[in-house]
């Protein structure tokens, strides 16, 4: 395998045992306005989708300093509806990795403006893959859970994972 020193092509130094450059999460926040909402006044669920998707990617970005293109979605749990007027906070935080993948927990609250108080109405695993200029993966620093809770996260979505790749692997054959 060739390893380069200093700046390449696309400006990142590839090396062994890279740290994250931040581990905190990334939020997003919006308004849930006429045109994002069904004939219920409900925010569409694609609509959401998307916040999410982008809110994930900012945050394996914020953590690798690379780009990324979404792999799937797994896990995904509609929780509650947001509605015309509601304040959308959707967190995502980085808390599993493998040699060119990422994957973030992604949580959807909506927020009254008046209180201000917080209730989940969705949440998901988004697995991305890091790829330089020409569409090709490239690897990313490795997270380690540093407590309990961030080892459970790892461990459900590392079994998340690995489920999947067992799916493909059986598809193809």
């Amino acid at each position: 395998m060739r390893r380069f020193f200093g700046l390449n092509y696309e400006g990142w130094t590839p090396r062994l045992n890279m740290d994250p450059y931040s581990v905190e999460p990334v939020t997003l926040i919006e308004e849930v306005f006429p045109q994002d909402t069904n004939a219920y006044n409900t925010l569409f669920g694609g609509r959401l989708l998307s916040l999410m998707d982008k809110a994930g990617g900012i945050a394996c970005a914020k953590f690798a300093h690379r780009e990324f293109v979404t792999v799937s979605i797994d896990t995904l749990t509609f929780i509650a509806p947001a509605r015309q007027g509601d304040l959308l906070e959707v967190t995502g935080q980085v808390v599993y990795t493998s040699s060119h993948t990422a994957c973030t927990k992604v949580s959807a609250y909506t927020m009254s403006k008046a209180t201000w108080e917080r209730n989940i109405i969705c949440e998901g695993y988004f697995f991305f893959v890091a790829i330089d200029s020409m569409m090709r993966p490239i690897p990313v620093p490795q997270f380690t859970p540093s407590n309990d809770e961030e080892q459970r996260e790892w461990d459900k979505a590392h079994a998340i994972r690995t489920n999947m790749l067992a799916q493909k692997k059986q598809q193809d054959a």
